[in-house]
């Protein structure tokens, strides 16, 4: 991370996976095209050729904290950093590993701060990493909170990778008594069976850096008027590679995210209809085709989240933008792989080769709508019948910047100078929080 700029890329170097792997895995059935979140889903995910499933270490764990106070200034922090970078042979450490315990001390306060604590606190992680943000959170809760709800508390860590898996217990096993309220369920958390029953129970949710990993799928047309198609991906006959297909709108999960999305919005007016039809005249002589990536696999994740947990509150954060994306569409991944300590951007997804990470920008905007969507507000919206609807969710959205001031100790990441690498350099990332309404009958 020798710029914030490298602090975004998180260029990956300990997975191994291919597009010649996946299709002569039986991932990709000969002769049958696979959807696009289906492609990036293997990518990222396959047990045997996925950049999470099959990594040669967990992520980068650090030693100790760092001691922000004792740098002189930014440049002092940045040549820290480079040091640990070469000593841990890693790409990448977290923001929660970064800045432990302080980061995680923050969204513990959150918690506290807002929580029902007359009932047991519950909290899932979604991909908690090495658990640096279990065993902090944790920390927090037995110094800071009353006996009783440290003592009742129950933390579960939902993670796909049996090697992370695997560490989050070492990390929270550190402190004995943390590992009577900690568990892992190695499962993936968009598979509602995993979930069991509903639980109408309160229980927080936390998804940090979780959102730019998930699966999305891309829409195309071929000029500015002419509808949305779907973009699936088939193995080129003689070849390992794979190309695109377009068909029109069927997929279900597709359908409704472009409906939430309202880029494809039906309604228009008469004026409106008018500049289409100039639009279209224009599109034939000048076609400028479009995409969009749409984030589905977050649709999904959130629609069994509200199923399963129907008075969960949401923490979640992420990148809101990515710098130097060449790969076209709105909200597109950045894709990039590194090789002999050099970053190389790939300007299409597929041509992601063995090193490559992909992952994309959050559009908390979209998040909120997405999230209403799950929770059965919008519905009510569009069906009020006689009466106005209930907001089911309470939502804000803050940079890490305001959300440290609010609820963290923004002094403890401050070095000599006043230079604070967690407000100055993370104002591109945002916390999105969500917590049900309960209102009286």
């Amino acid at each position: 991370m020798a710029s914030v700029s490298a602090a975004l890329r998180r260029a990956a170097t300990l997975a191994r996976w291919s597009p010649a792997a996946m299709f002569s895995s039986g991932i990709v059935p000969e002769n049958k095209p696979i959807l696009v979140r289906d492609f990036v889903r293997s990518a990222l995910y396959d047990p045997n050729h996925g950049y999470f499933s099959k990594r040669s270490g967990p992520v980068g764990v650090l030693d100790s904290s760092i001691r922000f106070h004792q740098l002189d200034g930014r440049s002092a922090y940045m040549q820290y950093l480079d040091k640990l970078y070469k000593k841990h042979d890693i790409a990448w450490f977290t923001p929660v590993e970064l800045f432990k315990p302080w980061y995680a001390y923050a969204i513990a306060a959150s918690i506290l701060r807002t929580a029902n604590l007359s009932v047991p606190l519950k909290i899932y992680e979604i991909g908690g990493g090495s658990g640096t943000c279990a065993k902090c959170i944790l920390d927090y809760m037995m110094l800071n909170a009353p006996p009783k709800v440290y003592n009742t508390m129950k933390y579960i860590s939902v993670e796909i990778s049996s090697s992370l898996a695997e560490k989050q217990l070492e990390t929270v096993g550190e402190v004995r008594s943390h590992l009577s309220k900690f568990t892992v369920e190695c499962r993936d958390a968009t598979d509602r069976a995993g979930w069991g029953r509903k639980d109408p129970r309160p229980s927080w949710v936390l998804m940090l850096e979780v959102l730019d990993n998930l699966p999305h799928d891309l829409v195309y047309s071929p000029d500015q008027v002419s509808p949305w198609m779907e973009v699936w991906i088939e193995k080129v006959n003689g070849s390992s590679q794979g190309s695109e297909v377009y068909k029109p709108l069927q997929d279900p999960l597709i359908s409704r995210c472009v409906e939430i999305t309202g880029i494809n919005e039906e309604k228009v007016s008469v004026r409106d209809k008018l500049s289409l039809a100039a639009k279209g005249v224009v599109s034939k002589v000048f076609p400028k085709p479009r995409r969009a990536w749409l984030p589905t696999g977050c649709l999904k994740l959130l629609d069994t989240l509200h199923q399963a947990l129907p008075s969960m509150s949401l923490i979640a954060s992420d990148f809101s933008y990515l710098p130097d994306v060449s790969i076209p569409g709105d909200r597109a991944p950045l894709v990039s792989s590194k090789k002999d300590g050099k970053t190389l951007d790939h300007r299409n997804y597929l041509e992601a080769q063995g090193d490559a990470d992909i992952f994309f920008p959050t559009d908390f905007w979209l998040l909120e709508k997405i999230d209403h969507d799950c929770s059965g507000f919008s519905k009510q919206q569009k069906n009020p019948g006689a009466f106005k609807p209930v907001k089911t969710r309470r939502t804000i959205i803050l940079d890490s910047a305001a959300f440290m001031e609010e609820f963290g100790l923004p002094l403890k990441t401050r070095t000599k100078d006043g230079y604070n690498p967690l407000l100055d350099d993370f104002r591109n990332t945002k916390f999105y929080l969500s917590v049900p309404t309960h209102n009286k009958k």
